[in-house]
């Protein structure tokens, strides 16, 4: 088969210059390394995102009272201290609304919370027992808060992680007392490390039942005989029902906000759903972006492939000759160039997968990155079929170069 005696040829050729051939390769090594790399960290990056943010909740509806201001003057949508606890209790009546699995209504504020000899200033939420539930909080040592020690107004909290690991280090927290605001509580729970970064990471944050931080910790106000609440988390049943569910919520909170059909509504609500469908959208750009990117590398491989191979027919120029005079036709000569032109650009392509998979490697070693480069099977097949596509493109013009040579001419040369 010509194939496989071409074959032989053009490893006996590699192997005769493996300085050369090695410098070709490089720039494929380093294309397609960088192709899969780049592919690998947006990839990575993206399904980081994904997890944090279902991390929050699934199904999940945010509904806030926040407004927006501009210039100091109310710019629409969002009074604040519009919602009330009357609202959560309306969004939890099952015959309105049976497609709302849970509702936690929060009320929030910053606090010093001092244990010992150690303070720190973060976020105390006031919440409710099913508030776990609907932000997929998970307790790693104690307990969450009951439904009777919000009834109770019982003076006990939860620590986030890193608020824990600040306020006690290594001490178990269970069962010990932190003040807030000069205030004993009793702590009953620490939940499991989530990450993020900010004030708004739920590791930095403090959680008590909300009648306290409304009646005694922040002396929240009142709209309409009822106290407000910052925000109200609504869990829906399904994927599919977030719309709807979206849209009754609305219905309801506008009848009972007296809005008229011409008034804007004086809440927001968010739509976790469509916060993934964003997220998803920006990290299939950015991975496209950055695979490009990587690709201008197997560009200029390619280039180095062709340029070599050029040297090549010009070195094999007697050669040629001598295998154009004894009976080789020009398909012959072609198929020969082109495979050494494809053998060059396949092992450079493996080794560039190797050294792919050892930069991710290295990359999940460094706990500052936070996330795995993820190097899936079809980027693999695109990286490996652009190296060969490019050894193809970038090697026929100088297969072609060698059978247009006059054999006579060829057998002249020096």
């Amino acid at each position: 088969m010509k194939i496989v005696r071409y074959l032989q040829v053009a490893l006996e050729s590699i192997s005769a210059h493996k300085l050369r051939s090695i410098l070709t390769m490089l720039g494929i090594i380093i294309g397609v390394a960088a192709v899969l790399t780049t592919m690998g960290i947006g990839r990575g990056a993206a399904a980081n995102i994904t997890e944090r943010i279902e991390s929050q909740g699934t199904n999940l509806l945010t509904i806030s009272s926040a407004a927006r201001f501009v210039g100091g003057l109310s710019q629409g949508g969002g009074t604040a201290g519009t919602l009330t606890m009357g609202d959560a209790k309306a969004l939890q009546d099952k015959s309105l609304h049976p497609s709302l699995v849970f509702v936690a209504p929060t009320y929030s504020a910053n606090a010093r919370l001092a244990a010992g000899e150690e303070n720190a200033q973060e976020t105390i939420n006031g919440v409710t027992a099913e508030y776990a539930r609907v932000r997929n909080l998970t307790v790693a040592s104690g307990r969450f808060l009951e439904a009777d020690e919000v009834v109770q107004q019982a003076r006990v909290v939860v620590l986030g992680a890193q608020l824990a690991s600040d306020l006690f280090g290594n001490e178990d927290p269970i069962s010990l007392t932190v003040r807030i605001n000069g205030e004993p509580f009793q702590v009953i729970g620490v939940l499991k490390k989530v990450g993020g970064f900010g004030p708004n990471s739920p590791d930095r944050q403090a959680y008590v039942p909300i009648s306290v931080a409304q009646g005694r910790l922040f002396n929240a106000p009142r709209h309409r005989g009822e106290y407000t609440v910052s925000a109200i988390y609504v869990q829906v049943a399904s994927q599919d029902l977030m719309d709807s569910s979206q849209r009754q919520v609305e219905a309801t909170l506008r009848l009972r906000h007296n809005l008229r059909a011409d008034q804007d509504n004086d809440f927001w609500i968010f739509n976790q759903a469509s916060l993934l469908e964003t997220a998803e959208s920006v990290s299939q750009t950015m991975t496209i972006f950055l695979g490009a990117i990587g690709a201008v590398s197997l560009l200029v491989g390619g280039i180095g492939i062709m340029n070599i191979m050029l040297v090549s027919v010009t070195e094999r120029t007697r050669e040629i000759g001598l295998r154009k005079a004894v009976g080789a036709h020009d398909g012959d000569i072609l198929l020969q160039f082109l495979i050494e032109a494809l053998v060059l650009c396949l092992f450079g392509g493996v080794i560039g997968v190797i050294l792919a998979y050892g930069v991710a490697f290295a990359f999940g070693q460094m706990p500052a990155v936070g996330f795995k480069v993820a190097i899936q099977p079809d980027s693999l097949a695109l990286a490996l079929s652009f190296s060969l596509l490019s050894g193809l493109i970038f090697g026929i013009y100088p297969a072609m170069r060698a059978t247009q040579l006059d054999p006579i001419v060829a057998l002249r040369s020096e």
